[in-house]
Formats: structure tokens, C-alpha cells, sequence
């Protein structure tokens, strides 16, 4: 029986399996259907629909940098268990991953995905992940990924924990030598410590502030201390809050965490005036594994009862 594209579509749909699993399924089985999915089963590669429903919140950020210091690329895969996160296998699948990204045109996940492995040219990425799945046994995800170019410039990185955390950090400079690397380095390390939300207050928006000096004024009006204060003197309460708030958001604002009596703004320009540079941190990507997913929490003894009666 002739093999169609349709049908491989439908049966990796049906069990999550690869490609060319699923051709080999087909052909092995004379296109039936039931016989392929029961093949795939027997032979491990359809594992990944029934760990597709998973949490995977734990993981690791990787961060690959080119020779040249001008690209970067961060990414986040996802594991169910710590457990996982720390094995070999997977460690070096995230490393893959990375690799793809950082030579990467893709501009979102789903283009990302349907790119052709590099590590295997017969596979898409999204085929890559779901081998992967069936021999690490976990539910896998790819979260997300971020490529960084100088374009007048270069490009750091820091990771924190293992892989917890991966940084990069761009900066438009006319000298990149050890020094000015070794500080943007330095205010990766700060960006992955401090967790800032903006490189400096130009890139703050008037709805933002407007937002949090609404928020400032209701906490003003319900504390007792204001009770009868003239409006001028809330103002002027809520604006040193407000400025206040901006110093921690803004990443040039913040107290230098290696030296307190500098912001990072003035750190940078001490290193620049050193070296006979000029300095100016453009943008800085941040991600921390698991941040804003749901991890599950189960007992392990009672999972593990519940894998023995299945």
C-alpha cells in the first residue's frame, strides 16, 4: 500500500511520534492505522502523548555565544523533575537547542519548531523534541528561546545556578577588549541578581508610571499617618515613591551590587573612562527557569504507589 503524506500527518498527530517514525510504522505495518499506533507503542515512540499533559517547570536556561561576541541566544527547556534537569541526556539536548537557536532566522516559537534539527537534517526540532520525550520519559518542553546581535558592539552572557538563570547582556561600545568584558559580564551577573525590568528610564512608558502613581495614591489615602495632609505634600510623597520604585526597576539605576556607593549607570562609566571607551548598555534578556508556570507538587511516595498499581 502506497504511503501518503496524509496519512503519516495523521498518525503523528494521533501519537506524537516523529516523522520518520511514523513512515517506518506505516510502511512496517502496510498503512493500518491501529497496527502503526500499536508499533510506535511497542516500540517506544508514542510515549509523548501520554506525557503531554504533564507540568514541566523545572529545567535549565542555556546561553550560547558565537566567537565573534556579536550573537547570543538564550534558551528555556523544560523538564517535569529536577531530577531530570540534571541528567546528562537532557543537558545536552538543552545544549542542541541553544546551538539551533542562536543560528536560528526564526522569529517565533511556531517557525522555531518546524525548523530542520541541525543535529539530524532528516528531523524538525518539534520531531527532535518528541525523540526526546520517549527516551527521557518526561514530558519536554522548548519554552521559549531569544536570539541578541551587536550590531555596533557585543554581546555577554551569565549563567546562575546550574542553569537556573541565563543572561545576556548587549552593549554598543568602541572598545571590546577583557576589561569592558569582564564588566558587562558584571552587569549581566547584576541583571540575574536583581532582576531589573528596564535598562534605564527612557524606556519607561508614561502608562506605566501613571499606573504605579495610581497605585502610590490609594496606598497614601489609606494610611492613617496621611490623615489630613494637604494634597501638595502626598504629591510630592508619591512622587519620591515613585522614584524610589524607578531606581529598582531600571537596571543603570540600581545600586551596584559588587559596590554600593555606585549605581551600575556609573560603574559603566567608570570602566568606559578606564579604557577609553565609549559604553552604552543597550538591552538585556533575562530568563529563570519555571518563572510563571505551575509546578506541580505531589507526594513522591504516593506517585510512586500510584506507578505500582497501574
Amino acid at each position: 500500500m502506497a504511503i501518503t503524506a496524509a496519512m503519516v500527518k495523521e498518525l503523528r498527530e494521533m501519537t506524537g511520534a516523529g516523522m520518520m517514525d511514523c513512515k517506518k510504522a506505516l510502511n512496517e505495518t502496510n498503512g493500518d492505522m491501529d497496527a502503526a499506533v500499536e508499533y510506535l507503542r511497542k516500540n517506544g515512540q508514542a510515549k509523548a502523548e501520554k506525557k503531554a499533559g504533564r507540568i514541566a517547570a523545572e529545567g535549565l536556561c542555556r546561553v550560547i555565544v558565537k566567537e565573534d561576541n556579536k550573537t547570543a541566544a538564550v534558551v528555556e527547556v523544560n523538564s517535569e523533575t529536577d531530577f531530570v534537569a540534571k541528567n546528562e541526556e537532557f543537558q545536552k539536548f538543552v545544549e542542541s537547542v541553544a546551538k539551533q537557536a542562536v543560528d536560528s532566522s526564526a522569529a517565533d516559537m511556531d517557525a522555531f519548531m518546524a525548523e530542520t534539527w541541525n543535529a539530524d537534517s532528516a528531523k524538525t526540532v518539534k520531531e527532535a523534541l518528541v525523540d526526546r520525550i520517549a527516551v527521557i520519559g518526561e514530558n519536554l518542553s522548548i519554552r521559549r528561546f531569544e536570539k541578541v546581535t551587536a550590531e555596533n558592539g557585543c554581546v555577554v552572557s551569565y549563567t546562575h545556578g546550574g542553569g537556573r538563570i541565563g543572561v545576556i547582556v548587549e552593549a554598543d561600545t568602541d572598545v571590546v577588549n577583557d576589561a569592558v568584558k569582564e564588566a558587562l559580564v558584571n552587569v549581566a551577573m547584576q541583571v540575574a541578581a536583581l532582576s531589573p525590568k528596564y535598562v534605564s528610564q527612557d524606556e519607561v512608558s508614561e502608562e506605566y508610571k501613571n499606573h504605579e502613581k495610581e497605585i502610590l495614591l490609594e496606598q497614601a489615602k489609606n494610611d492613617p499617618k496621611n490623615a489630613g495632609k494637604p494634597e501638595g505634600i502626598i504629591e510630592k510623597m508619591i512622587t519620591g515613591r515613585l522614584n524610589k520604585e524607578l531606581k529598582e526597576v531600571c537596571l543603570l539605576d540600581q545600586a551596584y551590587v559588587k559596590d554600593g556607593d555606585l549605581t551600575v549607570g556609573k560603574y559603566v562609566a567608570q570602566v568606559a573612562k578606564e579604557n577609553n571607551a565609549a559604553i552604552t548598555v543597550k538591552r538585556f534578556v533575562r530568563f529563570e527557569t519555571g518563572e510563571g508556570l505551575e509546578k506541580k507538587n505531589e507526594d513522591f511516595a504516593a506517585e510512586v504507589a500510584a506507578q505500582m498499581n497501574q
